[in-house]
């Protein structure tokens, strides 16, 4: 049976709007060059390219009863994202974004952990899949202790962690591949190597326009150069980027040959204002 993949965290629907400039921290007014609404969330990201890349996936994530989870619930079915539902806030983010990609997101609204009145349906979906991967969040972080147990391997993404926050370090003691971008990493290649001192197989760094830097399980380092595109919009590429690494890892790619899926991966996500390109044919995702 091909292998699956369980993905734990957010889902959001976002509002994007393009600035020439990020905004100071002084009063004053600014023209939006261009705003939509869309899908968000690290977690939908992921699950929009492994779904597009045959993989079989399964989102667990949370919506609230109002009209911004409806949209977002229906705009995965329409994608054909396979997803559990749970009761809860639907998250909400305020995106500004520039041209080359520099982004401030502002959470409008974040659901809080559930009292676990799925958890026996969760902890099957766990056992049964291949990988689990836990996205940064209160539910992720609630069942971190029931994915431990599970003894599925365990993938997270820490997205701009800067070696130091407290948050993110039970999700880092417990996963078997880190990812992260070195947005906030002083020395990225110092801190993948630290990660695999500390138990990880696999530590992988994006850094942009440069491509991305991994260590595996041996020491050695691997790097990967970023696929030349015209981008049109930056929100998802780092999703796209795990996605296109797990799914050729769960097929039998060395690390080299799976970093080089990655960066292919978060290329078709760069041309797209959308978290994936599955998204495009979704009408009207504004309203």
């Amino acid at each position: 049976m091909p292998a699956s993949v369980l993905i734990v965290g957010p889902a959001s629907w976002n509002t994007i709007v393009v600035l020439d400039r990020l905004p100071e921290p002084v009063p004053h007014m600014q023209f939006a060059e261009e705003t939509w609404e869309t899908v968000g969330g690290t977690s939908a990201g992921k699950a929009f390219s492994l779904t597009a890349l045959g993989r079989a996936t399964t989102l667990y994530a949370q919506a609230g009863d109002d009209e911004q989870g409806d949209r977002l619930r229906d705009a995965l079915r329409a994608a054909g994202v396979n997803v559990r539902w749970a009761d809860g806030v639907t998250e909400r983010h305020l995106n500004l974004m520039t041209r080359g990609g520099e982004r401030v997101s502002l959470y409008l609204a974040a659901p809080r952990a559930t009292a676990g009145a799925l958890d026996d349906a969760v902890r099957a979906a766990m056992a049964a899949a291949d990988v689990v991967v836990l996205d940064l969040g209160a539910e992720s972080e609630r069942l971190l202790p029931l994915a431990r147990a599970v003894g599925t391997p365990i993938w997270v993404d820490v997205h701009d962690y800067d070696g130091e926050a407290e948050f993110h370090r039970p999700f880092l003691a417990a996963a078997d591949a880190i990812f992260c971008n070195a947005d906030r990493l002083d020395d990225p290649v110092a801190f993948l190597r630290r990660c695999i001192a500390a138990g990880s197989r696999l530590a992988v760094c994006t850094l942009g326009a440069d491509g991305a830097v991994a260590i595996d399980e041996d020491g050695a380092e691997h790097r990967v150069a970023a696929v030349p595109v015209e981008v049109t919009d930056t929100n998802g590429a780092g999703d796209a980027f795990f996605a296109g690494v797990l799914d050729a890892r769960l097929s039998g790619a060395g690390v080299a040959a799976a970093l080089a899926a990655g960066a292919a991966s978060a290329s078709a996500v760069l041309r797209t204002r959308h978290l994936h390109p599955l998204l495009d044919a979704v009408r009207p995702l504004s309203r």
